[in-house]
């Protein structure tokens, strides 16, 4: 219950009651097997294809989707531009940078580099299953 914290068990059980009404886990597989298929015609592991999607509804479920706008930074930079050499520049707040002292630069242009990282193996993931299917569908 913890990772619900804040909702009822009645909440959860109406949204879940409200689900089976309209049909929602019958539309969901028929919906998982086209994306797992065009996956798989993509050349994509269709065992991490459906590990990624089950993820990606299990957050929907449970009402996670928590938009970061980092991320969102970084994915916006990748699909206009792809991967280009002065990523960490472009993502930098200069405004912030301005105020910090020499040690406190290195630290935050190392934590940027760290997260562009990460935001670039979660694109590479994500692309992987959900643009390679949005346009081959």
């Amino acid at each position: 219950m913890s990772k619900n914290a804040g909702r009822s068990l009645r909440t959860i059980a109406r949204q879940a009651k409200q689900r089976m009404k309209e049909n929602f886990w019958e539309n969901y597989r028929a919906e998982q097997r086209e994306k797992i298929e065009l996956a798989r015609q993509n050349g994509v592991n269709t065992q991490e294809a459906e590990r990624f999607f089950a993820m990606e509804m299990e957050r929907k479920i449970r009402g996670e989707e928590v938009i970061d706008p980092f991320y969102e930074r970084v994915k916006a930079l990748l699909l206009s531009e792809g991967e280009v050499s002065d990523a960490i520049g472009r993502l930098t707040d200069y405004d912030l940078y301005e105020t910090l002292s020499y040690t406190e630069k290195q630290r935050y242009t190392l934590e940027i580099s760290e997260k562009y990282l990460r935001a670039l193996e979660r694109f590479k993931r994500e692309y992987a299953f959900l643009y390679a299917n949005k346009n081959c569908g």
